[in-house]
This record gives C-alpha cells, structure tokens and sequence, in this order.
C-alpha cells in the first residue's frame, strides 16, 4: 500500500476546499452531461491539508477531459477557511473562491444562514449521480426543496480499532464482541489482565461515542423533522453504556485530539471506536507498532442489531457568483464521481470515499501489513453502505456542546443519563426554538 500522509485530526472533523476567477459562457445540460471542449477559463479550490493534496493530484486527470481549465487548490487552514467562508458568503461572495469544501456537519447550517450562498447542482444535472453514492450521504447534500447544493465526498464509516498485544495478554477474542454488554465483559478482562482501559473519550468536550451509539440505533441529536430528540430512550440506552463504562474503570478521560493519541499509542487503551480516518493516525503516531493494530465492527446494542455508523465526512460546493461556474461544477463532478480520484484519495492520503463504485477497485480488497495484514477497507465500505441517515440540521453545533455538557454531568457528576439529556434538549430548545419530542 502507498505510504500515507498526515491525518486529519479528530473524530468530530474529517474534510476541506474552494476556488476563483475566469469567464466561461457555456451552459450546464439538463442531463448533467457537458461538452469539455465548451469549458474553459481558471478556478480556485480552497482545502486545507491531505484534503487539499487529495484534490492536487486529481487535477491531472481532470484536465486530460478538461485541458482548457486551469485549477489552482490554496491549501489554507481548516478554521482559517470557515472564518473566510462565513465572511464572505455574508458580504454576497465577495473575496471567495470558484469551489470550496464543507464538511457534512456543517453544511446545513452554511445552508440555512446563506440559502443563496451555492449553487444549485441539480440544475447541472447533478441528480443523475444521485444512486452512486452511500445511502446516509445523499440527503444531507439537498436544500429544504430537494435539490443538491453540494456533492459528495468522503464519508466516516466507524470501527472499533483495537491493540492486538493487549487483546493477546487478556485472551480476549475480537470476534467474540458483538454487543456493548460483550464489549464491557471484555473491558474489564482486559483491565484485569493488563492494566489498560478500554476507551479514550474526552467527557467534556467530545460526545464521539455518543453519536456512533445513537446511529447505530437509527437516531441523532434531532428527527427528520428537526424536532429535538437526543432525550430519546435509544439517547438514555447510549448514555446509561458509556456512564456504565465510566463507573467499571474502563474510560479514560483523554484531555482533547492529543490526549486521544496519546492514550491509543501509549497503550493505555485497548480500542478506540472512530471513524476510519484515524487509521491514518495511528499510522502515523505509531509506525513502530506496525502489526499490532486490527479493526472490527462496533457493537450492536442487542445480538444481530445494526453494527454500521458513521463519523465525521465533507462535500465540495459552487460558490454562488463564480465567475466561472461551469467550469467549477465540471471539477466537482469530476472529482467527486471520479472512481480513480476517489482511490488515489483513499489510498494516498486516506480520504474514505462515499461513492460506491470505488468500492469495486481492488485497492479495497488488499491486506494491511500495519493492520494485521487485515483487508480493512473492504470492513468499511461494508459499514459504508449501511449506515443509517442522521439529521444534523442548522443547530448541530449547539446540540454538540449541549450534549458533550449532558455526557460530562453523567460521567462525572453522577447525574442520572435521562434527567442530563432532557436538561441539554431543555438547552437545545431555549436556544434554537425548536420543538422537543415528548
């Protein structure tokens, strides 16, 4: 496998983009088809690390089915580029680029406060790709009117990561965990035997395990209506494991992205439950430990339960008021439905792609020699397609600190899982007036 890069960092942020300037009068067709030899002219990509070098060695192949584009990717920082964004889509596109990248979280809220901020894809015919990528992707890229103002990228598929050294001292089988109940039998073998915890979680400011737990079940932090739901019984359910967790020794309470590193490759946990993109950082943290890592699917809340979730993900958009709009939509259609740029993604810099027919690439089914020797890609593209849709909403954000707020007064103020997630929706509602589900 071909040497991998810095990781993004984190299990709530995974993506990157955006684009400027040139003059082009060519039309999209309505079946999303267009001649390249019509599209010309100069575009910017804005992304900021492996999300930006992803986008650098697709430009190559682009240009052999556009040579008259000219794509210039600005590699600029990741907070950097959402403090621009905002500023700019306020000020009506002034100082923006041509296209620019908006990880999955974030993007209905950039939607609800600039509804004319990007480009309406389904207009270029973006709606004829719809059936090619994972199911839970495609209906967070639409407006309230069902049209795609983004397009699809990479996705967050979730496993377990686990020490295989460590699951070897305890006599521990990976294959026999199935279920939560499974995983803190084999917590607290594993505590006993060697020392270690069983997973990293940062309980004041990071709800990761939370989240995967409520998607597993089908739920989230809202409804498809954008009715306040994280109080729900499966919220309650997901709660009570990780405080359950807390209270046999088996969390280690990691102090933010660095504490988390540190506790995976310091041994001090034995698995961390993540989205696929933190292989490239334990790769990257810990090459002596070629070998010694493996994966497995999260457990299921009861035997034979749904084991697919998904963390973390971005999408490319057209900025509103490109000066070179077809020629922008043409290098996000390409790249995002693209199989070969997708894997050179993946296996370059491990941008995990949520079009399905990357999948077939043989990349997939080739065996890790860091993992195991374990075909791990074919393991989540497989969770890929399974993943349930979540409803993030204009409001994810304040669901996310409200919710980190309730897993902190359950963990370590022995607050009872139901009242704390009934406080955070109480806090989510007074702030967004949205309506709480009894």
């Amino acid at each position: 496998m071909k040497p991998w890069k810095t990781m993004l960092a984190g299990a709530l942020s995974v993506s990157m983009l955006a684009a400027c300037g040139g003059n082009d009068d060519a039309e999209g067709g309505a079946d999303g088809e267009t001649d390249p030899d019509e599209v010309s002219g100069e575009i910017t990509v804005w992304g900021w690390n492996v999300a930006a070098s992803s986008m650098e060695i697709a430009i190559e192949g682009f240009q052999e089915e556009y040579p008259d584009v000219e794509v210039t990717v600005e590699d600029i920082g990741r907070e950097d580029l959402y403090d621009r964004l905002t500023v700019g889509l306020a000020a009506g596109g002034s100082g923006l680029p041509d296209v620019t990248m908006v990880e999955t979280d974030r993007l209905d809220n950039y939607i609800a406060e600039f509804p004319d901020g990007f480009v309406n894809l389904s207009e270029y015919g973006f709606d004829d790709h719809e059936d090619k990528f994972a199911e839970s992707k495609i209906e967070t890229m639409k407006n309230n009117d069902g049209d795609f103002v983004a397009a699809p990228w990479d996705i967050g598929p979730a496993g377990v990561f686990y020490n295989i050294p460590l699951f070897e001292e305890a006599g521990v089988d990976p294959d026999d965990i199935e279920t939560w109940d499974d995983f803190i039998a084999a917590g607290e073998t594993i505590l006993d035997e060697t020392g270690a915890q069983m997973v990293p979680i940062d309980i004041s400011a990071d709800d990761a395990l939370f989240r995967m737990m409520m998607n597993l079940q089908g739920t989230y932090y809202f409804d498809e209506d954008g009715n306040i739901d994280l109080h729900n019984e499966e919220g309650q359910q997901a709660l009570a494991t990780i405080k359950e967790m807390r209270e046999k020794d088996l969390v280690a309470n990691a102090d933010g992205w660095d504490g988390t590193v540190t506790a995976t490759v310091n041994n001090q946990v034995a698995t961390v439950p993540f989205g696929v993109w933190y292989a490239g950082t334990i790769m990257d943290q810990a090459p002596e430990q070629e070998g010694e890592w493996g994966v497995f699917k999260l457990p299921a809340f009861e035997e034979g339960g749904n084991r697919d979730a998904n963390l973390g993900g971005s999408d490319l958009t057209v900025i509103n008021g490109s000066d070179n709009e077809q020629a922008a939509y043409a290098f996000v259609e390409y790249f995002t439905t693209d199989s070969d740029a997708q894997v050179n993604a993946l296996s370059e810099y491990g941008i995990f792609p949520s079009l399905l027919e990357a999948y077939d690439d043989p990349f997939f089914e080739e065996e890790d020699e860091y993992f195991n020797n374990e075909p791990i890609w074919s393991l989540f593209a497989d969770i890929s397609e399974g993943v349930l849709p979540a409803n993030y909403t204009s409001d994810y954000a304040r669901a996310l600190r409200y919710s980190s707020d309730a897993q902190a007064n359950a963990l370590l103020q022995d607050a009872d899982p139901a009242e704390a997630l009934r406080e955070a929706a109480d806090m989510i509602a007074n702030e967004t007036q949205r309506d709480i589900n009894e």
